[in-house]
């Protein structure tokens, strides 16, 4: 048993014919085996898709290989996707086989990737080492690669078969690995249930394997909802703060920058600056705005935008990630909750990304 008496949690995703279980605990990678050997019709091998960083050893129980990636977010590319098809092939891997994902959040989406596509898809199973891939990237079947012109811009939804989140495995990662985790969990805090309800600060007096729980369950629900993000539809929501952090990300792929984020730590900001944004729209209150900045703090992220970061630059990429005809879009906390608005101008935007630290 682990803290506040925690043991376990199995986590429902319903989805109409491929339903499957997001499975939260410490020490529970040794049920690999058994979850490969339910899956039907009988997988005769598995692939192993990781990083050789990566301090984790698995066992699916039937013959694997494993095709290692590089690390970062350069993993994440057309390329690597092509050559670890092209591997797949070489070795015979067919429908009836397996892809295990194992790693990070850049490991999900990219075997995910290649599961949708090798075969027009093959199953895949998620065993997410990272915090960050644990609360979000490994659950609700987005995949995708990067293009030089932004993140994640070509992809596939395709949902696993199985997710276990073995939270024993966090104990090895980087202080910058924590914090990228916590970045996406902060997030959850401002997301509301299906019954209305957030958590606030509250999630903040939570022991780590009860926010890994709740986050993965809030997901769950999204997804079982919303599972392609239909307009209108609440997995919209789970976009909160990624505008402007995309934006950073897509800033930090020029060798020539300076801005050195991962991923969480950029949503942090971006939640951050979403707030702001509602507050100069009128949406929300001063007190909602310091409630971001009080959550985002507690768990240790910046809050301001790096130096040397160009508002012209961040407008620029904001409006390809989410271009629509008559000004910019966002997902927005207001009175009701979150919600998606659109029609944003440009030069608020602006102004705002230069109150919190970009330059003119």
């Amino acid at each position: 048993m682990t803290a506040e008496g925690f043991i376990r949690d199995t986590i429902q995703v319903l989805l109409s014919g491929r339903s499957y279980e997001v499975t939260v605990g410490s020490g529970i990678l040794g049920e690999l085996a058994g979850v490969v050997s339910r899956l039907a019709p009988a997988i005769s091998r598995a692939v192993v898709i990781t990083q050789a960083a990566i301090p984790v050893e698995i066992d699916p129980g039937v013959p694997r290989k494993v095709l290692l990636v590089p690390e970062g977010e350069s993993a994440k590319s057309v390329s690597v996707a092509e050559s670890l098809c092209r591997e797949m092939a070489t070795i015979g891997i067919t429908r009836s086989d397996l892809v295990v994902a194992l790693g990070g959040g850049v490991v999900t989406d990219l075997a995910g990737y290649v599961a949708a596509t090798y075969y027009r898809g093959i199953r895949y199973i998620n065993v997410p080492t990272t915090l960050l891939a644990q609360v979000d990237a490994s659950i609700g079947g987005k995949t995708g690669v990067n293009l030089p012109e932004g993140k994640n811009l070509i992809g596939a939804f395709h949902q696993p078969s199985a997710v276990l989140c073995d939270t024993a495995v966090l104990s090895s990662l980087s202080e910058r690995e924590w914090a990228s985790g916590r970045g996406e969990m902060a997030k959850y805090a401002f997301i509301p249930s299906s019954a209305g309800e957030r958590m606030g600060t509250d999630f903040l007096d939570l022991s780590l394997e009860k926010q890994v729980s709740a986050c993965a369950r809030l997901k769950a629900g999204i997804v079982s909802e919303d599972e392609l993000e239909m307009p209108g539809g609440r997995r919209v929501f789970l976009n909160y703060g990624h505008t402007l952090a995309h934006a950073l990300e897509a800033v930090g792929f020029d060798a020539r920058s300076a801005v050195d984020l991962r991923h969480g730590e950029a949503v942090a900001i971006g939640l951050v600056f979403a707030a702001e944004l509602a507050g100069r729209l009128g949406r929300i209150d001063d007190g909602r705005i310091d409630q971001h900045r009080r959550i985002v703090k507690g768990l240790g992220l910046p809050t301001g935008i790096p130096d040397g970061v160009h508002a012209d630059d961040l407008v620029a990429f904001m409006r390809r990630d989410k271009k629509v005809s008559d000004g910019m879009v966002f997902v927005l906390d207001g009175a009701s909750g979150l919600e998606r608005v659109q029609g944003i101008d440009e030069y608020l935007v602006r102004d705002v990304l230069v109150t919190e630290g970009a330059r003119p």
